[in-house]
């Protein structure tokens, strides 16, 4: 087995509903989004999955929450916008382009600062 990892980031602004404490007020962080990717075998050339595919792919979905207040945006409209929610919502819009006989998405990985 091959594992693969990217890391990239975006800034928005969130606010966590019915929490106890400052963070249910709006409040804005740098995130990053660590992605890997296992595959079974290397290509020809070498590779299990291209680096800059994947980045290219995983900063394609973040651009939407980009600069923005993810409370506005679905799903999180309706669902507490955590870093843990927000992990299962990249995971989820990512697993399906990514999943084939070779490849599958391990992990995803939202932090903010």
């Amino acid at each position: 087995m091959y594992e693969v990892t990217v890391k990239t980031g975006f800034s928005a602004a969130h606010q966590l509903r019915y929490y106890d404490g400052k963070y249910e007020n709006l409040h804005g962080h740098n995130w990053t989004a660590t992605v890997t990717v296992q595959t079974k075998e290397l290509d020809e050339i070498g590779l299990g999955v291209d680096f800059v595919v994947l980045k290219k792919n995983v900063e394609e979905i973040l651009k939407h929450l980009d600069y923005k207040n993810i409370d506005e945006l679905p799903p999180f409209d309706k669902q507490n916008p955590s870093a843990e929610h927000l992990a299962n919502w990249l995971f989820d819009k990512l697993a399906s382009p990514i999943y084939d006989d070779n490849a599958r998405l391990k992990r995803v990985e939202v932090t903010a600062f």
